[in-house]
């Protein structure tokens, strides 16, 4: 028997009406764990800005989230915990000034972290601030060159051979590496008490993860390209510093960030310090500016997010209420959609160097951002758009541009990636740098794969017969898990990847009687928990296999059950129970709520959308209605 998801839909649509702002968006925080804290604390006091109200503030939010045998957490179920959460926890607390070594926390912290290897085993990027803030020295070599900015793009490998991401925190690196840059102050702390092996080498552990014959290869045709161009070492090397001091400064958002992330303005930052900007400069007051104002408060706490993710949230949400039946005349839906239409890029960005004959159109991620649209969120609102075109002015010229845009970045194995087309040269995962694979390339993923699918065969009028649609359900197919499952690359993981193919393939007209189709239906169901709903740790992407989370997630369980109902022409006991869980959950508030189902890098950095819990749950349980009720 059906159940009636109609009171529980009502509830969600009402409350997310309650939370619009008064622009027309929703700013639900983007929340990323306690590191953009711990280094916007870290900032603060190596450029001596006293701003003691927020210091303190991002103090009581890093100390309320330490674990009780000392340590930091990334997710709940993340072992004993994570080192380099935990020595950047630290390293924050101790430069507050409010807190000392000799205080319980910081005691049961130094414990944690010098039982798991000490601050030297932290993840490498942690160690790049480590040497910025004078708490160790750089390291006599850098395994990519700052002189690689100068390469051509017609050399086999180049500065645009890496994602924009990477680019956008490589640059201020190369430049930091190149100049050795240290900055201490007053009130630096004194780590060595964190250090199992003070004097440990850190160029052996680079040349340690050189000794692959891939990497040896790539750092041979970089030098020899690096020797090829015509000048003194030294002219090139101030060449290249000029190069990716002007590489920064032209991706500088309104806000004064830089790409609009936490950790390239961070690194930006003291890039330009090097390179002689003094502390007042109006670039660094701006970009510190522009980091403050990613400030948002959870639980009364306050945090810095990463970044923010208005559009994303935004478009989203009036997607789902789109689904749930309120009207395109509706207020709500009216000022999410003149925002979103402001939002639209007309810039060129890093794009178009994969991608020359294309025009602008895409949409960015964050509020600020005006150079870097992304797949995501601009199939996200184009779907909202749809509705619009003979509605609001200039939604029509809005929608062909974005289509076009869409249209113009399929990469040519088939798939769509993130940012860029055609990023993804296999080799750059062997340069020693950890989290490259995620750092450094822009693949082709399923999630983007199947959402960009999706759209198109339910919102456009594309023939699905079209090569660029079978181009791309054949490189879904071909990227299936053995399991059946596909792997989700922006979310947790492989329930996220699943649910994206599998509602992108049957949208361009896969039936849902093929096999590979079939094969994951069965591992959904196999993975369904005892109460209905499903949940994945984010343990998955560091394994690369699926693992349960051992409890049911609203989020994860409402992308299986959109999935099976994608799939069934009738409600199976499965999707009966999914509904039920999630109609029993809703008003849920435990650790399974605030569970990250976002992912950055693997290992490092996971994602708690706040607006989560509302969009999916609310789209499935839509949709369930839509096809089993009426």
């Amino acid at each position: 028997m059906a159940l009636d998801p109609s009171s529980e839909i009502n509830r969600i649509i009402d409350r997310l009406k309650k939370d619009q702002t008064h622009n027309g968006t929703w700013n639900y925080p983007f929340e990323t764990g306690v590191s953009t804290d711990a280094y916007m604390i870290i900032l603060l006091r190596s450029l001596q800005i006293n701003d003691e109200q927020l210091i303190q503030e991002l103090s009581n939010r890093i100390l309320s989230k330490q674990e009780e045998n000392g340590s930091w957490k990334l997710f709940i179920d993340e072992g004993m915990g994570n080192l380099t959460a935990t020595a950047e926890a630290y390293y924050a607390l101790l430069y507050s000034g409010y807190y000392s070594q000799v205080d319980k926390p910081l005691r049961a912290a130094r414990k944690f972290i010098l039982a798991n290897g000490g601050i030297e085993k932290c993840h490498m990027l942690m160690k790049i601030m480590l040497s910025i803030t004078g708490q160790h020295k750089w390291p006599n070599f850098f395994p990519i060159p700052i002189e690689t900015v100068l390469l051509p793009l017609t050399f086999p490998i180049n500065f645009f051979d890496f994602s924009v991401f990477g680019r956008a925190n490589l640059a201020p690196i190369m430049i930091l590496a190149s100049k050795k840059y240290m900055i201490r102050t007053s009130k630096s702390p004194n780590l060595t008490n964190i250090f199992i092996n003070r004097n440990y080498n850190r160029d052996d552990e680079f040349f340690a993860l050189m000794r692959s014959n891939e990497y040896r290869s790539i750092f041979s045709t970089i030098t020899t390209g690096i020797k090829s161009l015509i000048g003194f070492p030294e002219q090139l090397q101030q060449l290249a510093l000029e190069r990716a001091k002007q590489y920064m400064l032209d991706r500088i958002e309104p806000d004064g960030t830089f790409n609009s992330y936490f950790s390239s303005t961070f690194l930006m930052i003291f890039a330009l310090l090097a390179l002689g900007y003094p502390k007042s400069h109006p670039i660094i007051r701006n970009a510190i500016s522009g980091l403050k104002s990613m400030k948002c408060q959870i639980d009364g706490k306050t945090h810095i997010q990463y970044t923010t993710a208005t559009v994303w949230n935004t478009s989203l949400i009036s997607y789902s209420l789109q689904e749930a039946g309120i009207p395109d005349s509706d207020p709500v839906l009216e000022k999410a959609t003149h925002y979103l239409l402001s939002r639209q890029q007309y810039k060129f960005g890093d794009w178009v160097i994969h991608n020359p004959n294309s025009l602008p159109g895409g949409w960015g991620f964050s509020d600020v951002n005006t150079i870097l649209p992304d797949i995501d969120d601009t199939t996200s609102t184009l779907r909202v758009l749809r509705n619009q075109i003979n509605k609001i002015p200039h939604t029509s010229h809005a929608w062909e541009s974005g289509i076009r845009w869409l249209f113009s970045m399929q990469n040519d194995d088939g798939g769509w990636s993130a940012f860029e087309k055609n990023v993804n040269k296999g080799f750059f995962h062997f340069i020693p740098i950890q989290g490259a694979e995620f750092l450094i390339s822009d693949p082709s993923t399923p999630d983007l794969t199947g959402r960009t699918l999706e759209f198109f065969g339910h919102y456009t009028n594309l023939s699905k017969n079209h090569p660029s649609m079978n181009q791309a359900i054949h490189w879904l197919l071909d990227h299936q898990e053995r399991n059946g499952s596909w792997y989700g690359r922006w979310g947790i993981c492989y329930i996220y990847g699943t649910w994206a193919a599998i509602t992108g393939l049957t949208s361009v007209g896969v039936s849902p009687s093929h096999s590979s189709i079939q094969k994951a239906v069965k591992w959904l169901k196999h993975i369904q928990n005892p109460d209905g709903g499903w949940g994945e740790s984010c343990k998955s992407d560091m394994e690369k296999t699926y693992m349960p989370l051992g409890a049911s997630t609203l989020t994860q369980t409402a992308w299986a059950l959109d999935t099976l109902i994608s799939t069934s022409k009738k409600p199976t006991p499965e999707i009966i129970a999914g509904v039920k869980f999630l109609l029993e959950n809703g008003n849920r508030v435990d650790w399974t709520t605030d569970y990250p189902t976002g992912q950055g890098m693997a290992g490092g950095f996971y994602i708690h959308y706040h607006s989560y819990r509302y969009i999916f749950p609310l789209l499935a349980l839509s949709h369930y209605h839509q096809k089993y009720m009426k």
